[in-house]
């Protein structure tokens, strides 16, 4: 073995163990101090209390309100370590029937996912808007294809200046055909079934045009409803939407250009603004309702080791980390009806 290669090894050992001990100090104690955030997985957590000055006669005319801000993260689909679809959609609807609750400021940080998924927190987003109450998006480092999909439910979406965006297309399937690999090795295999295209897309078996064409057309119909989605939350003519809808993602400066973000600025601006200038009651407490992360240890170490490449390559590449590390693993979960 030479010099290098140890070298190597040796780095990458201190590094485990490295990232063990902060992760030991991490999960089960160590120093206090700093800003520690309550997340729960059930009802309300931690207040975000805004640096500013408010008039606290005036707060105490609405102490019992307060604005929810709430989190949605991860791969878009029924349920994954970051994101959970019933969890979702009963808090809307919880908020919505609460009358204390006085407005919702959703933070998006999402490459995007399935189409049935996004479709119903947008439904449900547009069910919370008829109380009257109003909804704004803001986006993290990225919110596309899925995320997009939902941010156009709000009366008006913010991001980040560093927010990669758009992605308004549909991916309906993937055909990977390996039977002439199968034959040329001598392997025979066949799938007894009924209906010429009841085995349509399994890798054995060579597809065919029709079914291509079939899927197509699902992919298509899935498309024009994420462009009415997008027409009618932004309020842009079909032809503009079609023109920005080829599957591309967006700059912030880019996506407040063709008019699919209506600012860029800050989390806190963001949520400032919302209390101060929409629903009129500056100071108002804003709480926030984030999916509990279930993680144990080993699984937090592995996190830490990719980070820890994926930021060394994202620095190379020039992008964000955390648009490269939702890119990653977004492109792990199989291609069926996904807005991507």
């Amino acid at each position: 073995m030479n010099k290098e290669a140890k070298s190597g090894i040796i780095v990458f050992a201190v590094l485990l163990v490295l990232i063990a001990g902060v992760t030991a100090v991490s999960i089960f104690g160590g120093k206090k101090g700093g800003t520690s955030v309550k997340i729960s997985s059930g009802s309300k957590s931690n207040q975000i209390v805004l640096d500013k000055e408010y008039d606290s006669e005036t707060i105490k005319t609405y102490k019992d309100e307060y604005v929810a801000a709430l989190y949605i993260e991860g791969v878009i689909e029924e349920e994954n370590q970051n994101y959970n679809q019933k969890w979702l959609i009963s808090k809307i609807r919880e908020l919505k029937a609460d009358k204390k609750n006085q407005g919702l400021v959703i933070f998006i940080q999402t490459p995007g996912g399935a189409v049935y998924q996004a479709d119903e927190v947008y439904l449900a987003l547009q069910d919370y808007k008829t109380t009257g109450k109003k909804v704004f998006v803001y986006m993290g480092t990225m919110a596309a294809s899925g995320g997009y999909y939902i941010a156009c439910a709000a009366n008006e979406i913010w991001a980040n200046r560093n927010t990669l965006t758009g992605s308004i297309g549909v991916i309906s399937a993937q055909f990977v055909d390996i039977s002439k690999l199968l034959n040329d090795k001598g392997i025979r295999t066949n799938i007894v079934h009924s209906g010429k295209n009841k085995a349509m897309g399994h890798m054995t078996e060579a597809f065919t045009q029709e079914q291509v064409d079939i899927m197509q057309a699902i992919c298509d119909e899935c498309y024009e409803q994420f462009v009415h989605v997008v027409t009618n939350g932004r309020k842009m003519a079909k032809a503009d939407v079609t023109a920005l809808a080829d599957g591309r993602i967006y700059t912030a400066r880019q996506a407040l250009n063709n008019k699919l973000i209506d600012r860029i600025d800050t989390w806190e601006h963001c949520l400032s603004h919302f209390t101060e200038n929409v629903i009129e009651k500056p100071g108002i407490r804003i709480e926030t309702f984030k999916k509990e992360k279930k993680t144990n240890f080993r699984d937090y170490l592995t996190g830490q080791i990719s980070d820890f490449f994926t930021k060394q390559t994202a620095a190379q590449l020039g992008i964000p980390a955390g648009a490269l590390k939702e890119l990653e693993g977004f492109n792990s979960y199989p291609a069926y009806l996904y807005v991507k």
